[in-house]
């Protein structure tokens, strides 16, 4: 997903699902992790913050990311709109669970994708994203942060126990491999 059509499917999208797909996006959260946060698990600054997923499927998947400013301005928006709270559930819903789930954010997500397709149909020249899941937001985050890291350091990130599963984010252009000679050359003395 380009940043264009991030921006066009946030903007379509209902809340609170458009609060966590921002979080999603901009922290590359998984949506059950993004769902299932705990106020005991946010930090926020005046002008940073950080999460903690304290659970996970491996001890890898348990981690603290920084916040970029829109996440960051979503956590404070929520935060103050709620009380602001200690602790509980930082997406809560009256669902069994207690907090925005599976069941919910898909219906969202489908609504927003549906809302897209009818502005699309009425107006071709505004954009159409074509259907994806929402653990695509995830995976779109990664390949978004890719080329700005390196490879143990996204699956640091990512919370991937093996840098197997992270070489899939990882797409070398021939401009970084150019750059990369071209930097290594800059340290070789010349004789």
């Amino acid at each position: 997903m380009s940043h264009e059509e991030a921006h066009t499917y946030l903007a379509a999208c209902p809340q609170p699902w458009r609060d966590a797909a921002t979080g999603i996006l901009g922290t590359e959260m998984r949506p059950g992790e993004c769902c299932s946060l705990r106020w005991e698990h946010v930090l926020v600054g005046e002008d940073k913050g950080l999460i903690q997923v304290a659970e996970g499927k491996s001890k890898a998947a348990r981690r603290i990311l920084p916040m970029i400013p829109d996440v960051l301005k979503v956590m404070k928006t929520r935060h103050r709109a709620q009380g602001p709270p200690v602790k509980g559930w930082f997406f809560p819903t009256k669902a069994r669970t207690g907090h925005l789930g599976w069941w919910g954010y898909r219906s969202q997500h489908v609504r927003a994708l549906g809302k897209i397709s009818k502005a699309h149909e009425a107006d071709p020249s505004l954009p159409m994203i074509s259907y994806f899941k929402p653990y695509c937001l995830h995976l779109t985050a990664l390949t978004w942060l890719a080329p700005h890291t390196d490879t143990y350091t996204l699956a640091k990130i990512a919370g991937h126990a093996s840098i197997t599963m992270t070489m899939k984010y990882i797409h070398p252009q021939v401009e970084a491999v150019e750059k990369a000679f071209r930097k290594m050359a800059e340290e070789v003395p010349t004789k």
